[in-house]
């Protein structure tokens, strides 16, 4: 029999050092430093130029990158990896450097300095300031985080192309950057849109729509989601990254409202981190709670089993669960 191994205390000092790792990564996109290398400037001296840093400073910074998996190293000269040259690179059209502004913000940060404090009162009365009406941190995540949901939005879209009837109206609930309607509206030529936020997030997702060519197609309604009047007739609804800020009775409430605004035979396509029934794993889905604790007063990372139990106390028919290409979940609810 294999003898076990001694107990290791890397892993404490891993996660306590973690916050390293991020700002060395921060600091090599604010540098340009991955499209530096990207377009030929391979060595130290070069790089250093490039990116006008110090050479040694480059030179720790890049062979920190090569540890942690960014980039290769050969005979003195680094290299991109495949996932650096086609997140990294500004050249690249799947850039992914902006979802730094959001991720690195004070309102995505702040709170997990005091996640301790959220534990011992369950965040009700420590978090949650980011859900106040036409917060600005809304407009700079929709900027932001876009580059990083548009594969998902074109995977979702994708998703609800293979369920016919194709729809003639689609919802989009807190609709953000707004490309998950988009991409919908894009696979069904005939539909329309009507993309529900904050005007100053609308403002976002318009100029979106714009770029798109969904300038007749795209409509919007300003206001919160719990409170909006979405009108009806919708065929197709989307609810992305937005049920898992809010509490269980919350989400009922709105979902019964979803309900009432859509055509018999219409269906829900729930979007966000959905965890094992354990809640833990897959580790990014379940790690998420932990976000959903430091930020909303009563948000989570539900299962499968919360959500369909939410829906039907919403009169939904059924619901089940869908996985994407990337290995994301989606709740495919029937009304």
């Amino acid at each position: 029999m294999r003898p076990a191994s001694p107990p290791n205390p890397s892993l404490i000092f891993e996660t306590l050092n973690a916050y390293q790792r991020t700002a060395v990564l921060r600091a090599a996109i604010e540098l340009n430093l991955f499209t530096a290398i990207g377009e030929g400037a391979s060595d130290v001296e070069h790089a250093a130029a490039r990116c006008g840093a110090s050479l040694r400073g480059i030179r720790i910074l890049c062979d920190c990158l090569v540890i942690l998996g960014f980039l290769e190293k050969e005979n003195g000269e680094y290299r991109l990896t495949e996932e650096s040259a086609l997140f990294l690179d500004r050249r690249s059209p799947s850039y992914l450097g902006p979802v730094t502004a959001f991720l690195g913000s004070p309102d995505a940060t702040e709170p997990f300095h005091r996640l301790a404090r959220i534990v011992r009162v369950d965040g009700s009365r420590e978090t949650g300031a980011t859900l106040a009406p036409d917060h600005p941190a809304w407009a700079l995540f929709a900027r932001s985080m876009a580059p990083m949901m548009a594969a998902p939005a074109r995977m979702l879209a994708k998703l609800a192309a293979g369920m016919p009837p194709a729809p003639a109206r689609i919802l989009d609930i807190a609709c953000g950057h707004g490309l998950f309607g988009i991409e919908a509206a894009k696979t069904f030529p005939g539909s329309t849109v009507v993309a529900v936020d904050w005007s100053h997030v609308l403002e976002v997702a318009r100029e979106n729509a714009t770029r798109a060519g969904l300038d007749g197609r795209f409509h919007t309604i300003s206001g919160s989601a719990l409170e909006a009047d979405f009108q009806g007739g919708y065929d197709l609804v989307i609810i992305a990254n937005f049920l898992q800020l809010l509490g269980p009775a919350t989400c009922e409430s709105l979902l019964r409202r979803v309900h009432a605004a859509m055509n018999p035979g219409g269906r829900v396509l729930t979007f966000g981190f959905i965890p094992d029934e354990d809640r833990v794993g897959p580790p990014a889905q379940a790690l998420f709670a932990a976000t959903m604790l430091a930020m909303t007063p009563e948000g989570d990372a539900y299962p499968f089993s919360d959500y369909e139990a939410m829906f039907s106390r919403a009169r939904f028919a059924r619901s089940e669960l869908a996985s994407l290409p990337s290995g994301l979940r989606v709740v495919v609810s029937h009304r």
